[in-house]
């Protein structure tokens, strides 16, 4: 079983960039496929981003193409999440999430693994 840890959100502003850190113990984090999701007040969890295991295959939900990019630092048993020219829409508490299977995308239910999620606020 793995731990999922999530840093580095925070308030910026708009157009500006944020580095989420997903932090991995208990097991190495390329054994699994990894994801992220968020959550706005009052809306319902949704896809970020995925990269299957150990990696090769990506999706990103269609808005953020372009502007989020995921990817692991196996050396420090973490999965990254970088956003830029970010909006005041990005704004939610972002979620990583881990699945056993090869690569479960965007299915929320697929995913076996959550964080307890890290707040993003982007001002305009």
């Amino acid at each position: 079983q793995v731990q999922l840890v999530e840093s580095g959100g925070g308030l910026a502003q708009a157009g500006g960039s944020l580095r989420l850190s997903c932090a991995a113990s208990g097991r190495t984090v390329n054994t699994y496929a990894m994801g992220w999701f968020r959550q706005a007040p009052g809306k319902e969890r949704e896809f970020v981003a995925a990269i299957s295991r150990p990696g090769g295959k990506f999706d990103y939900l269609g808005s953020l193409k372009g502007r989020f990019t995921i990817s692991r630092d196996n050396a420090k048993n973490t999965v990254v999440l970088q956003m830029n020219s970010l909006k005041p829409e990005d704004t939610a508490v972002y979620y990583c999430a881990a699945a056993d299977t090869y690569y479960p995308g965007s299915q929320l239910g697929l995913y076996d693994y959550w964080g307890q999620g890290t707040q993003v606020t982007v001002s305009s």
